[in-house]
Protein backbone atom coordinates (compact mmCIF):
# COMPACT_ATOMS: atom_id res chain seq x y z
CA UNK A 1 0.00 0.00 0.00
CA UNK A 2 1.63 3.64 -1.17
CA UNK A 3 0.94 6.48 1.30
CA UNK A 4 1.84 8.24 -2.21
CA UNK A 5 -1.39 9.09 -4.83
CA UNK A 6 -0.11 8.75 -8.27
CA UNK A 7 -1.37 11.24 -10.78
CA UNK A 8 -1.71 9.80 -14.66
CA UNK A 9 -1.25 12.93 -16.64
CA UNK A 10 -3.20 13.24 -19.61
CA UNK A 11 -1.81 12.57 -23.21
CA UNK A 12 -2.28 15.19 -25.69
CA UNK A 13 -2.31 14.50 -29.70
CA UNK A 14 0.63 16.30 -30.82
CA UNK A 15 0.13 18.93 -33.99
CA UNK A 16 2.58 17.06 -35.64
CA UNK A 17 0.54 14.70 -36.41
CA UNK A 18 -2.25 16.77 -38.01
CA UNK A 19 0.34 18.52 -40.54
CA UNK A 20 1.23 21.33 -38.34
CA UNK A 21 4.67 20.85 -36.70
CA UNK A 22 7.31 22.81 -36.34
CA UNK A 23 10.92 23.08 -36.10
CA UNK A 24 11.49 23.47 -32.30
CA UNK A 25 15.25 24.95 -30.87
CA UNK A 26 15.18 22.36 -27.98
CA UNK A 27 13.85 19.05 -27.48
CA UNK A 28 14.50 16.99 -24.36
CA UNK A 29 13.98 13.23 -23.70
CA UNK A 30 13.04 11.80 -20.45
CA UNK A 31 10.95 13.35 -17.87
CA UNK A 32 13.08 12.24 -14.56
CA UNK A 33 14.85 14.87 -12.29
CA UNK A 34 17.55 16.53 -15.27
CA UNK A 35 14.79 16.39 -17.88
CA UNK A 36 12.21 18.89 -16.55
CA UNK A 37 15.18 21.17 -14.66
CA UNK A 38 16.70 21.57 -17.82
CA UNK A 39 13.21 22.67 -19.29
CA UNK A 40 12.49 25.24 -16.52
CA UNK A 41 15.92 26.47 -16.80
CA UNK A 42 15.35 27.32 -20.71
CA UNK A 43 12.58 28.86 -19.61
CA UNK A 44 13.64 31.63 -17.53
CA UNK A 45 16.08 32.20 -19.90
CA UNK A 46 13.02 32.79 -22.59
CA UNK A 47 13.81 29.61 -24.35
CA UNK A 48 11.39 27.27 -25.20
CA UNK A 49 11.49 23.29 -24.89
CA UNK A 50 9.74 20.27 -26.16
CA UNK A 51 9.90 17.43 -23.29
CA UNK A 52 8.88 14.02 -24.27
CA UNK A 53 8.47 11.26 -21.89
CA UNK A 54 7.41 7.40 -22.41
CA UNK A 55 5.42 7.50 -19.50
CA UNK A 56 2.29 9.03 -17.80
CA UNK A 57 3.08 9.50 -14.09
CA UNK A 58 6.16 10.29 -12.14
CA UNK A 59 9.20 7.71 -10.95
CA UNK A 60 7.36 4.16 -9.29
CA UNK A 61 9.15 4.22 -6.36
CA UNK A 62 10.93 6.46 -4.04
CA UNK A 63 14.44 5.95 -5.61
CA UNK A 64 16.62 9.09 -5.37
CA UNK A 65 15.54 10.54 -1.84
CA UNK A 66 18.74 12.75 -0.71
CA UNK A 67 18.14 16.05 -2.62
CA UNK A 68 21.38 18.54 -1.47
CA UNK A 69 21.47 21.93 -1.41
CA UNK A 70 23.13 23.00 -4.45
CA UNK A 71 20.04 21.37 -6.42
CA UNK A 72 17.59 22.98 -3.79
CA UNK A 73 19.35 26.54 -5.16
CA UNK A 74 18.73 25.60 -8.49
CA UNK A 75 15.20 24.58 -8.12
CA UNK A 76 14.36 27.90 -5.89
CA UNK A 77 15.08 29.68 -9.23
CA UNK A 78 11.93 28.01 -10.67
CA UNK A 79 9.91 28.62 -7.13
CA UNK A 80 9.60 25.41 -6.21
CA UNK A 81 11.94 24.44 -3.63
CA UNK A 82 10.73 25.26 -0.39
CA UNK A 83 7.79 23.56 -1.44
CA UNK A 84 10.20 20.28 -1.29
CA UNK A 85 11.90 21.78 2.21
CA UNK A 86 8.43 22.15 3.62
CA UNK A 87 6.95 18.39 2.84
CA UNK A 88 10.54 16.83 3.19
CA UNK A 89 12.37 15.43 6.33
CA UNK A 90 15.55 18.24 6.70
CA UNK A 91 18.48 16.62 8.23
CA UNK A 92 22.03 17.49 8.75
CA UNK A 93 22.99 14.94 11.30
CA UNK A 94 24.26 11.18 10.69
CA UNK A 95 25.61 8.41 12.65
CA UNK A 96 27.79 5.33 12.35
CA UNK A 97 27.51 2.21 14.38
CA UNK A 98 29.27 -0.56 14.80
CA UNK A 99 27.66 -3.70 15.91
CA UNK A 100 24.54 -1.79 17.83
CA UNK A 101 26.65 0.56 19.27
CA UNK A 102 27.56 3.98 17.99
CA UNK A 103 30.70 4.63 17.04
CA UNK A 104 30.47 8.82 16.15
CA UNK A 105 28.48 11.21 14.92
CA UNK A 106 28.91 13.09 11.74
CA UNK A 107 27.85 17.08 10.74
CA UNK A 108 27.10 17.75 7.35
CA UNK A 109 26.29 21.75 7.97
CA UNK A 110 29.04 22.43 10.46
CA UNK A 111 28.30 26.18 9.50
CA UNK A 112 25.62 28.68 10.01
CA UNK A 113 23.50 31.01 7.52
CA UNK A 114 22.64 29.25 4.44
CA UNK A 115 19.12 29.48 2.99
CA UNK A 116 19.06 26.00 2.38
CA UNK A 117 19.83 22.93 4.79
CA UNK A 118 22.52 20.46 3.77
CA UNK A 119 19.87 17.84 2.71
CA UNK A 120 16.18 17.20 2.48
CA UNK A 121 15.04 13.98 2.20
CA UNK A 122 11.74 13.58 -0.01
CA UNK A 123 10.64 10.75 -2.43
CA UNK A 124 11.63 11.24 -6.07
CA UNK A 125 7.78 10.75 -6.96
CA UNK A 126 7.38 14.00 -4.81
CA UNK A 127 10.05 15.79 -6.58
CA UNK A 128 9.10 15.15 -10.21
CA UNK A 129 5.50 15.84 -9.31
CA UNK A 130 6.53 19.59 -8.19
CA UNK A 131 8.94 19.64 -11.25
CA UNK A 132 5.70 18.95 -13.25
CA UNK A 133 3.03 21.55 -11.75
CA UNK A 134 5.55 23.71 -12.57
CA UNK A 135 6.37 22.64 -16.51
CA UNK A 136 2.53 22.60 -16.96
CA UNK A 137 1.89 26.35 -16.10
CA UNK A 138 5.16 27.52 -18.06
CA UNK A 139 4.05 28.23 -21.42
CA UNK A 140 7.73 27.83 -23.07
CA UNK A 141 6.79 24.46 -21.92
CA UNK A 142 5.48 21.27 -23.87
CA UNK A 143 5.30 19.01 -21.72
CA UNK A 144 4.13 15.35 -23.45
CA UNK A 145 3.48 12.42 -21.69
CA UNK A 146 2.90 9.03 -24.16
CA UNK A 147 5.27 10.05 -26.88
CA UNK A 148 8.30 7.38 -27.00
CA UNK A 149 11.01 8.09 -29.13
CA UNK A 150 11.88 5.58 -31.49
CA UNK A 151 14.05 6.97 -34.12
CA UNK A 152 16.77 9.24 -33.70
CA UNK A 153 18.76 10.99 -36.98
CA UNK A 154 21.41 13.69 -36.59
CA UNK A 155 22.92 15.77 -39.20
CA UNK A 156 25.31 18.92 -39.28
CA UNK A 157 22.24 21.58 -38.61
CA UNK A 158 20.08 19.55 -36.31
CA UNK A 159 18.49 16.64 -35.66
CA UNK A 160 15.00 14.84 -36.59
CA UNK A 161 13.25 12.07 -33.93
CA UNK A 162 10.73 9.67 -34.78
CA UNK A 163 8.13 9.40 -32.02
CA UNK A 164 5.24 6.85 -31.41
CA UNK A 165 2.26 7.77 -29.65
CA UNK A 166 -1.48 6.46 -29.23
CA UNK A 167 -2.84 7.88 -31.75
CA UNK A 168 0.28 6.99 -34.05
CA UNK A 169 4.04 8.10 -35.48
CA UNK A 170 5.32 11.23 -36.31
CA UNK A 171 8.59 13.56 -36.73
CA UNK A 172 10.04 15.79 -34.84
CA UNK A 173 12.42 18.25 -35.95
CA UNK A 174 14.99 20.55 -33.55
CA UNK A 175 17.66 22.69 -33.25
CA UNK A 176 19.09 20.28 -30.29
CA UNK A 177 18.23 17.39 -28.99
CA UNK A 178 19.10 16.38 -24.53
CA UNK A 179 18.85 12.92 -23.66
CA UNK A 180 17.57 12.53 -20.31
CA UNK A 181 16.18 9.31 -20.74
CA UNK A 182 17.69 7.51 -17.78
CA UNK A 183 20.91 4.83 -17.51
CA UNK A 184 18.70 2.38 -20.19
CA UNK A 185 19.02 5.68 -22.65
CA UNK A 186 16.77 5.17 -25.98
CA UNK A 187 18.72 8.34 -27.41
CA UNK A 188 22.28 6.25 -26.34
CA UNK A 189 20.77 2.73 -27.49
CA UNK A 190 19.22 4.29 -30.60
CA UNK A 191 22.71 5.91 -31.74
CA UNK A 192 24.53 3.08 -31.05
CA UNK A 193 26.68 4.65 -28.54
CA UNK A 194 29.08 2.45 -25.97
CA UNK A 195 28.49 3.12 -22.05
CA UNK A 196 31.50 1.83 -20.66
CA UNK A 197 32.07 0.98 -17.05
CA UNK A 198 32.64 -1.12 -14.06
CA UNK A 199 29.97 -3.66 -12.95
CA UNK A 200 29.63 -4.51 -9.06
CA UNK A 201 28.20 -7.69 -8.16
CA UNK A 202 27.15 -7.41 -4.41
CA UNK A 203 22.79 -6.74 -3.78
CA UNK A 204 21.26 -4.70 -1.91
CA UNK A 205 17.59 -4.59 -0.71
CA UNK A 206 15.64 -1.67 -0.44
CA UNK A 207 12.70 -1.70 1.54
CA UNK A 208 10.96 1.81 2.24
CA UNK A 209 7.98 0.72 4.63
CA UNK A 210 5.48 3.51 6.18
CA UNK A 211 6.34 3.01 9.94
CA UNK A 212 4.56 4.82 13.03
CA UNK A 213 7.04 4.92 15.58
CA UNK A 214 8.67 8.00 16.19
CA UNK A 215 12.16 8.16 14.78
CA UNK A 216 15.29 10.55 14.21
CA UNK A 217 15.95 12.07 11.62
CA UNK A 218 19.42 11.20 10.94
CA UNK A 219 20.79 8.63 8.40
CA UNK A 220 22.17 5.96 10.48
CA UNK A 221 24.51 3.06 9.01
CA UNK A 222 25.73 -0.05 10.87
CA UNK A 223 28.57 -2.55 9.85
CA UNK A 224 27.81 -6.06 11.65
CA UNK A 225 24.56 -5.32 13.63
CA UNK A 226 22.90 -8.33 15.43
CA UNK A 227 19.82 -7.91 13.01
CA UNK A 228 21.94 -7.98 10.17
CA UNK A 229 25.69 -9.80 11.78
CA UNK A 230 27.45 -10.24 8.16
CA UNK A 231 27.12 -7.20 6.29
CA UNK A 232 25.53 -3.29 6.50
CA UNK A 233 22.18 -1.42 7.15
CA UNK A 234 21.64 1.83 6.29
CA UNK A 235 18.46 3.82 7.64
CA UNK A 236 16.91 7.13 6.12
CA UNK A 237 13.24 8.98 7.08
CA UNK A 238 11.28 10.55 4.09
CA UNK A 239 8.58 12.32 4.13
CA UNK A 240 4.79 10.49 5.14
CA UNK A 241 6.72 8.52 7.85
CA UNK A 242 8.28 6.39 5.51
CA UNK A 243 11.79 4.90 5.78
CA UNK A 244 14.16 3.61 3.69
CA UNK A 245 16.12 0.31 5.16
CA UNK A 246 19.02 -0.60 2.49
CA UNK A 247 20.41 -4.17 3.59
CA UNK A 248 23.16 -5.32 2.38
CA UNK A 249 22.68 -8.73 0.85
CA UNK A 250 26.01 -10.08 -0.72
CA UNK A 251 26.81 -11.37 -3.88
CA UNK A 252 25.07 -14.95 -3.92
CA UNK A 253 21.80 -13.87 -2.41
CA UNK A 254 18.61 -14.80 -4.77
CA UNK A 255 16.62 -11.41 -5.72
CA UNK A 256 13.50 -13.08 -6.34
CA UNK A 257 13.29 -14.92 -2.99
CA UNK A 258 14.69 -11.76 -1.14
CA UNK A 259 11.84 -9.31 -2.29
CA UNK A 260 9.32 -11.68 -1.59
CA UNK A 261 7.18 -9.29 1.61
CA UNK A 262 7.42 -12.29 3.63
CA UNK A 263 11.45 -11.93 3.71
CA UNK A 264 11.33 -8.16 4.21
CA UNK A 265 9.15 -8.60 6.94
CA UNK A 266 11.35 -11.26 8.50
CA UNK A 267 14.94 -8.55 8.12
CA UNK A 268 12.57 -5.98 9.56
CA UNK A 269 11.07 -7.81 12.22
CA UNK A 270 14.76 -8.34 13.87
CA UNK A 271 16.04 -4.74 13.27
CA UNK A 272 12.62 -3.13 14.72
CA UNK A 273 11.64 -5.73 17.19
CA UNK A 274 8.01 -7.72 17.88
CA UNK A 275 6.00 -4.63 18.65
CA UNK A 276 7.16 -2.36 15.71
CA UNK A 277 3.98 -2.15 13.06
CA UNK A 278 4.75 -1.07 9.25
CA UNK A 279 3.22 -0.96 5.60
CA UNK A 280 5.04 -2.10 2.91
CA UNK A 281 5.15 1.10 0.27
CA UNK A 282 7.97 -0.30 -2.53
CA UNK A 283 10.78 -2.79 -2.37
CA UNK A 284 13.58 -3.85 -4.81
CA UNK A 285 16.66 -5.64 -5.06
CA UNK A 286 19.71 -3.94 -7.04
CA UNK A 287 22.52 -4.44 -8.05
CA UNK A 288 24.74 -1.32 -10.04
CA UNK A 289 26.99 0.30 -11.81
CA UNK A 290 29.91 2.83 -12.90
CA UNK A 291 29.23 4.12 -16.16
CA UNK A 292 30.35 6.71 -18.41
CA UNK A 293 29.74 8.32 -22.00
CA UNK A 294 33.53 8.74 -23.96
CA UNK A 295 31.67 12.04 -24.80
CA UNK A 296 28.69 13.97 -23.49
CA UNK A 297 28.01 16.29 -26.71
CA UNK A 298 27.84 14.05 -29.64
CA UNK A 299 27.16 16.67 -32.21
CA UNK A 300 23.72 17.98 -32.14
CA UNK A 301 23.20 15.96 -29.22
CA UNK A 302 23.61 15.94 -25.82
CA UNK A 303 23.93 13.36 -22.68
CA UNK A 304 22.72 14.34 -19.13
CA UNK A 305 22.36 12.85 -16.10
CA UNK A 306 22.24 9.01 -15.86
CA UNK A 307 22.21 8.69 -19.91
CA UNK A 308 25.59 10.22 -19.69
CA UNK A 309 26.95 9.06 -16.41
CA UNK A 310 25.70 6.62 -13.45
CA UNK A 311 27.59 5.70 -10.24
CA UNK A 312 27.02 3.34 -6.92
CA UNK A 313 23.78 4.84 -4.72
CA UNK A 314 26.24 5.52 -1.72
CA UNK A 315 26.27 9.49 -1.32
CA UNK A 316 23.54 10.27 -3.55
CA UNK A 317 25.26 11.29 -5.82
CA UNK A 318 22.96 10.16 -9.08
CA UNK A 319 20.41 12.41 -9.06
CA UNK A 320 22.06 15.18 -7.36
CA UNK A 321 24.75 14.92 -9.95
CA UNK A 322 21.60 15.20 -12.85
CA UNK A 323 20.60 18.68 -11.70
CA UNK A 324 24.13 19.78 -11.38
CA UNK A 325 24.66 18.58 -15.26
CA UNK A 326 21.43 20.67 -16.64
CA UNK A 327 22.06 23.81 -14.74
CA UNK A 328 25.93 23.44 -16.39
CA UNK A 329 24.39 23.20 -19.78
CA UNK A 330 21.28 25.27 -19.62
CA UNK A 331 23.25 28.87 -19.50
CA UNK A 332 25.67 27.38 -22.13
CA UNK A 333 22.64 26.25 -24.67
CA UNK A 334 20.89 29.65 -24.11
CA UNK A 335 24.09 31.16 -25.57
CA UNK A 336 24.73 29.08 -28.17
CA UNK A 337 20.93 29.34 -29.07
CA UNK A 338 21.16 33.23 -29.54
CA UNK A 339 24.53 33.30 -31.55
CA UNK A 340 26.22 35.21 -28.47
CA UNK A 341 28.81 32.36 -27.71
CA UNK A 342 30.00 29.99 -30.16
CA UNK A 343 29.02 26.37 -30.03
CA UNK A 344 32.44 25.26 -28.67
CA UNK A 345 30.92 26.76 -25.43
CA UNK A 346 29.51 23.68 -25.17
CA UNK A 347 32.65 21.58 -25.15
CA UNK A 348 33.25 22.77 -21.61
CA UNK A 349 30.07 21.21 -20.45
CA UNK A 350 31.71 18.21 -21.84
CA UNK A 351 34.69 18.66 -19.98
CA UNK A 352 33.52 19.91 -16.86
CA UNK A 353 30.78 17.68 -16.06
CA UNK A 354 32.50 14.40 -17.20
CA UNK A 355 35.37 15.56 -14.39
CA UNK A 356 32.76 15.94 -11.93
CA UNK A 357 31.80 12.33 -13.26
CA UNK A 358 35.16 11.04 -12.78
CA UNK A 359 34.71 13.02 -9.06
CA UNK A 360 31.78 11.13 -8.47
CA UNK A 361 32.62 8.02 -9.54
CA UNK A 362 35.43 8.18 -7.22
CA UNK A 363 33.99 8.67 -4.24
CA UNK A 364 30.82 6.70 -4.70
CA UNK A 365 33.46 3.35 -5.91
CA UNK A 366 35.68 4.36 -2.52
CA UNK A 367 32.58 3.78 -0.53
CA UNK A 368 31.23 0.89 -2.52
CA UNK A 369 34.74 -0.58 -1.81
CA UNK A 370 34.70 0.14 1.77
CA UNK A 371 31.13 -1.08 2.10
CA UNK A 372 31.25 -4.47 0.48
CA UNK A 373 35.89 -5.11 0.52
CA UNK A 374 36.66 -7.60 -2.81
CA UNK A 375 39.55 -9.02 -0.72
CA UNK A 376 40.17 -9.89 2.66
CA UNK A 377 43.22 -7.89 3.05
CA UNK A 378 40.49 -5.09 2.21
CA UNK A 379 37.73 -6.11 4.96
CA UNK A 380 40.84 -6.74 7.64
CA UNK A 381 40.96 -2.46 7.31
CA UNK A 382 37.61 -1.86 7.04
CA UNK A 383 37.59 -3.97 10.30
CA UNK A 384 40.50 -2.36 11.94
CA UNK A 385 39.17 1.20 11.07
CA UNK A 386 35.88 0.19 12.76
CA UNK A 387 37.31 -0.70 15.78
CA UNK A 388 39.66 2.21 16.30
CA UNK A 389 36.89 4.93 15.22
CA UNK A 390 35.13 4.74 18.47
CA UNK A 391 38.31 6.27 20.41
CA UNK A 392 40.41 7.59 17.49
CA UNK A 393 39.35 10.73 15.66
CA UNK A 394 41.85 10.16 13.15
CA UNK A 395 40.19 6.61 12.09
CA UNK A 396 36.64 8.35 11.57
CA UNK A 397 38.02 10.29 8.48
CA UNK A 398 38.61 6.59 7.11
CA UNK A 399 34.86 5.57 7.81
CA UNK A 400 33.72 5.46 4.25
CA UNK A 401 29.81 4.87 4.21
CA UNK A 402 28.99 7.14 1.98
CA UNK A 403 30.98 10.84 1.22
CA UNK A 404 27.44 12.43 0.72
CA UNK A 405 26.97 14.91 -2.29
CA UNK A 406 28.68 18.03 -2.64
CA UNK A 407 29.22 20.18 -5.32
CA UNK A 408 31.81 19.26 -7.36
CA UNK A 409 34.87 20.97 -8.27
CA UNK A 410 36.06 21.53 -11.87
CA UNK A 411 39.53 23.31 -11.45
CA UNK A 412 41.65 24.24 -14.68
CA UNK A 413 38.20 24.96 -16.73
CA UNK A 414 39.15 26.41 -20.01
CA UNK A 415 36.00 28.80 -19.30
CA UNK A 416 37.70 30.18 -16.19
CA UNK A 417 40.57 32.25 -14.96
CA UNK A 418 42.89 31.72 -13.23
CA UNK A 419 44.02 33.36 -9.65
CA UNK A 420 47.08 35.76 -10.29
CA UNK A 421 49.65 36.06 -7.49
CA UNK A 422 47.70 37.27 -4.65
CA UNK A 423 47.28 35.28 -1.66
CA UNK A 424 43.94 34.65 -0.74
CA UNK A 425 43.35 33.41 2.90
CA UNK A 426 39.61 31.96 2.25
CA UNK A 427 37.25 32.53 -0.32
CA UNK A 428 36.35 29.36 -3.39
CA UNK A 429 38.61 29.68 -6.12
CA UNK A 430 37.68 29.10 -9.46
CA UNK A 431 36.29 25.94 -10.57
CA UNK A 432 34.51 26.12 -6.97
CA UNK A 433 30.64 26.55 -6.14
CA UNK A 434 29.67 29.84 -4.81
CA UNK A 435 29.05 30.18 -1.56
CA UNK A 436 25.92 31.49 0.41
CA UNK A 437 25.57 33.78 3.53
CA UNK A 438 22.85 35.78 5.00
CA UNK A 439 22.47 39.47 3.70
CA UNK A 440 20.05 42.41 4.09
CA UNK A 441 18.48 45.39 2.21
CA UNK A 442 18.00 43.38 -1.06
CA UNK A 443 15.70 41.30 -2.46
CA UNK A 444 16.26 38.45 -0.28
CA UNK A 445 17.72 37.19 2.84
CA UNK A 446 20.88 35.02 1.17
CA UNK A 447 23.56 36.20 -1.13
CA UNK A 448 22.35 33.15 -3.24
CA UNK A 449 19.47 35.15 -4.01
CA UNK A 450 21.01 38.48 -5.37
CA UNK A 451 22.70 35.74 -8.29
CA UNK A 452 20.73 35.79 -11.41
CA UNK A 453 20.63 33.58 -14.72
CA UNK A 454 23.11 35.37 -16.21
CA UNK A 455 26.70 36.24 -14.85
CA UNK A 456 27.20 38.39 -11.61
CA UNK A 457 30.21 40.04 -10.10
CA UNK A 458 29.86 40.47 -6.20
CA UNK A 459 32.52 43.21 -5.16
CA UNK A 460 33.06 44.59 -1.58
CA UNK A 461 33.54 48.16 -1.66
CA UNK A 462 34.36 50.87 0.94
CA UNK A 463 32.69 53.41 -1.28
CA UNK A 464 30.51 53.07 -4.14
CA UNK A 465 32.59 55.13 -6.41
CA UNK A 466 35.75 52.06 -5.70
CA UNK A 467 33.54 49.67 -7.68
CA UNK A 468 34.85 48.71 -10.58
CA UNK A 469 32.81 49.54 -14.49
CA UNK A 470 30.31 46.39 -15.48
CA UNK A 471 30.58 44.95 -18.88
CA UNK A 472 27.70 45.47 -20.47
CA UNK A 473 24.82 42.98 -19.76
CA UNK A 474 26.56 41.90 -16.31
CA UNK A 475 24.65 42.23 -12.81
CA UNK A 476 26.50 43.52 -10.05
CA UNK A 477 25.92 42.74 -6.37
CA UNK A 478 27.85 45.75 -3.86
CA UNK A 479 28.16 44.71 -0.42
CA UNK A 480 29.44 48.22 1.06
CA UNK A 481 28.67 49.39 4.81
CA UNK A 482 27.20 52.61 3.39
CA UNK A 483 26.55 54.80 0.40
CA UNK A 484 23.97 54.50 -2.73
CA UNK A 485 24.89 51.96 -5.44
CA UNK A 486 25.64 53.01 -8.96
CA UNK A 487 23.63 52.02 -11.91
CA UNK A 488 23.35 48.28 -12.36
CA UNK A 489 24.55 47.46 -8.78
CA UNK A 490 21.95 46.25 -5.99
CA UNK A 491 23.17 47.37 -2.32
CA UNK A 492 23.77 44.25 0.26
CA UNK A 493 24.38 44.67 3.83
CA UNK A 494 26.77 41.79 4.97
CA UNK A 495 24.25 40.86 7.91
CA UNK A 496 26.33 38.63 9.96
CA UNK A 497 29.89 39.71 8.48
CA UNK A 498 29.79 36.22 7.09
CA UNK A 499 29.92 37.25 3.53
CA UNK A 500 33.71 38.77 4.29
CA UNK A 501 34.19 36.11 5.86
CA UNK A 502 33.98 33.39 3.84
CA UNK A 503 34.91 35.23 0.71
CA UNK A 504 38.08 37.00 2.20
CA UNK A 505 36.70 40.14 1.16
CA UNK A 506 38.30 43.14 1.82
CA UNK A 507 38.01 46.32 -0.04
CA UNK A 508 38.15 45.84 -3.56
CA UNK A 509 38.05 41.95 -3.74
CA UNK A 510 35.43 41.13 -6.61
CA UNK A 511 34.28 37.63 -7.82
CA UNK A 512 32.90 36.93 -11.54
CA UNK A 513 29.70 34.40 -10.76
CA UNK A 514 28.61 32.10 -13.48
CA UNK A 515 25.16 31.15 -13.68
CA UNK A 516 25.51 27.92 -12.47
CA UNK A 517 26.64 29.85 -9.51
CA UNK A 518 30.14 28.76 -10.01
CA UNK A 519 33.19 31.50 -9.51
CA UNK A 520 34.88 31.93 -13.16
CA UNK A 521 37.63 34.71 -11.62
CA UNK A 522 38.56 36.40 -8.46
CA UNK A 523 40.70 39.83 -7.87
CA UNK A 524 41.88 41.78 -5.57
CA UNK A 525 41.21 44.94 -7.23
CA UNK A 526 39.81 44.29 -10.68
CA UNK A 527 40.23 46.86 -13.86
CA UNK A 528 37.53 46.66 -16.74
CA UNK A 529 39.79 45.51 -18.98
CA UNK A 530 40.38 42.38 -16.53
CA UNK A 531 36.87 41.95 -15.95
CA UNK A 532 35.65 42.12 -19.78
CA UNK A 533 38.37 39.65 -20.65
CA UNK A 534 37.27 36.82 -17.86
CA UNK A 535 33.87 37.52 -19.16
CA UNK A 536 34.68 36.66 -22.93
CA UNK A 537 36.49 33.77 -21.35
CA UNK A 538 33.60 32.62 -19.63
CA UNK A 539 31.66 32.80 -22.32
CA UNK A 540 33.66 31.36 -24.94
CA UNK A 541 35.56 33.63 -26.56
CA UNK A 542 38.90 33.72 -24.96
Amino acid sequence: MSSYQYRHYPYRRPTELDGKGKRRPVVIVGAGLAGPTLALALAVRGVASVLLDEDDTVSNGSRSICQAKHSLETWDRFGIAQRMVDKGITWEQGEVYLHDKPIYHFNLAPEPGHKFPAFVNLQQYYVEEYLFDRCLAEKLIDLRFRHKVVGVRPDSGGVSLDVETPDGRYTLDADWLVACDGVRSAVRHLLDLPFPGEVFHDQFLIADIRFTSELPKERRFWFYPSFHPTNSVLLHRQADNVLRVDFQLGRDADPEEEKKPENVDRRLRQMFGPDATWEHEWSSVYTFTCRMMERFVQGRVIFAGDAAHVVSPFGARGGNAAVADVDNLAWKLVRVLAGTSPASLLESYCSERRAAAHENTLNSTRSTDFITPKFPASRAFRDATLALAREFPFARSLVNSGRLSVPTVQPGSSIDTPDGDTDWLRGPTPGMAMVDAPVANGRGGFLVDHVGPDFTLIAFAARPVDLPELPAGMAGVMVAREGAPPSGWTALLDRDGLVRQRYDGRAGTAYLIRPDRYVAARWRRPDARELAAALRRATGHG
